[in-house]
């Protein structure tokens, strides 16, 4: 008689994404990086990018290009600036190496457990970020659920399969 043999299925997902795919983790951290600074600019300016509102209180000015270097390669970010004052991410800047280890974690959790709403709300807190509004991190959801699923759907004509029965 055979036993059955006990596999941790998120832990060997999450290290195939860290250690096997390279190139789609450093897409995804992107996607969710650039999300994440989109949501807090538009937070900054009382309104989204290209929205007229009367509650708007400054306006983008264009972008900075910034590198971060991560385990997954080096990502060329691209920070919004504002017309008045100014706006680089917190939680990007310090602590660069526990933070692009928290960003790695939320987006392999996310392809990992799908994303929600409610979950990207509890991952963007983890990050130290409390003032995104509940349609900001709709939006973060539907863009990361977007790479994941191009990711998952992707066709496979070149490599090795690997695939679990």
């Amino acid at each position: 008689m055979t036993t059955a043999h006990d596999i941790d299925l998120p832990a060997v997902l999450a290290e195939r994404l860290t250690t096997t795919h390279p190139d789609v983790l450093r897409e995804l951290l992107a996607t969710f990086i650039h999300a994440l600074m989109g949501a807090e600019a538009d937070a900054l300016c009382g309104a989204g990018y290209g929205e007229r509102s009367a509650d708007r209180t400054n306006q983008r000015n264009g972008y900075r290009h910034r590198q971060f270097d991560t385990r997954a390669g080096s990502l060329d970010l691209a920070i919004p600036k504002m017309r008045h004052g100014s706006y680089f991410p917190d939680w990007l800047l310090e602590r660069r190496k526990r933070a692009e280890r928290a960003l790695t974690t939320v987006v392999a959790t996310c392809y990992l457990l799908g994303v929600s709403t409610r979950r990207m709300d509890k991952l963007v807190e983890t990050l130290g970020i409390t003032s995104l509004s509940k349609s900001q991190v709709s939006v973060m959801a539907k863009e990361l659920d977007a790479a994941v699923e191009a990711f998952r759907t992707r066709p496979l004509e070149a490599g090795p399969y690997t695939f679990m029965a």
